[in-house]
């Protein structure tokens, strides 16, 4: 039963990590300015992220979760501000590949720059709700280990996907050159400020 549910919660996690977006598109460019290691904390972030919101809908955090529906404006703004934010540092940033002293910093950077990020999607959480609803799973005590379970699950499906696109994408690294890494540059920022100017526009629309 619970192996049952734990694959259900790796399949939630990959469909929900592996569309594109922004998040996929910082993991590409980082991956290969970077390196793999880079891109696969970059992805890591946004796991733990949708584990954060997976936790608190599966264990019925009303209040946390009311709050962050009643701010979803503002929680909104703040993730388009820094969706542009990083936009246009990826834009004007200078095509180099990272060397190995400068890891640990990218590494902590990475993981902190997607956490925030993910975590400014509060529609994440109804997501979750949904389908831990439509699974009939709920925060009772007879269905608390089903809900850990099926967390770790998503968790578990969200990383396994930010190790398969690092993976992959890594592979093409060593064939990039400073002039290619200049043009993915300029096309990842883009393709980031355009994310960010949706979430704006949302707000006002």
């Amino acid at each position: 039963m619970e192996l049952a549910i734990f694959l259900k919660g790796l399949i939630i996690g990959l469909s929900i990590a592996a569309p594109v977006g922004p998040i996929g598109v910082l993991c590409i460019r980082r991956t290969l300015a970077h390196g793999r290691v880079v891109g696969l904390v970059s992805g890591l972030g946004a796991a733990t992220a949708d584990g954060i919101y997976g936790l608190i809908a599966g264990f019925g955090l009303t209040v946390i979760t009311n709050f962050l529906i009643g701010q979803h404006f503002w929680i909104q703004l703040i993730g388009g501000i820094f969706l542009c934010y990083l936009g246009v540092k990826t834009l004007m940033s200078k095509a180099s590949f990272t060397q190995t002293e400068t890891q640990k910093k990218n590494m902590w950077n990475a993981f902190l720059s997607v956490l925030f990020l993910t975590l400014t999607n509060p529609m994440t959480i109804l997501s979750f709700i949904a389908i831990f609803a439509g699974l009939g799973i709920s925060n009772s005590n007879s269905n608390l280990l089903s809900a850990i379970v099926l967390v770790i699950g998503v968790f578990c499906g969200s990383t396994l996907w930010w190790v398969i696109l690092s993976s992959g994408v890594g592979l093409f690294r060593k064939k990039i050159t400073n002039k290619s890494l200049t043009v993915i540059n300029r096309l990842s920022g883009f393709i980031i400020l355009i994310f960010g100017g949706i979430a704006l526009y949302e707000l006002i629309k």
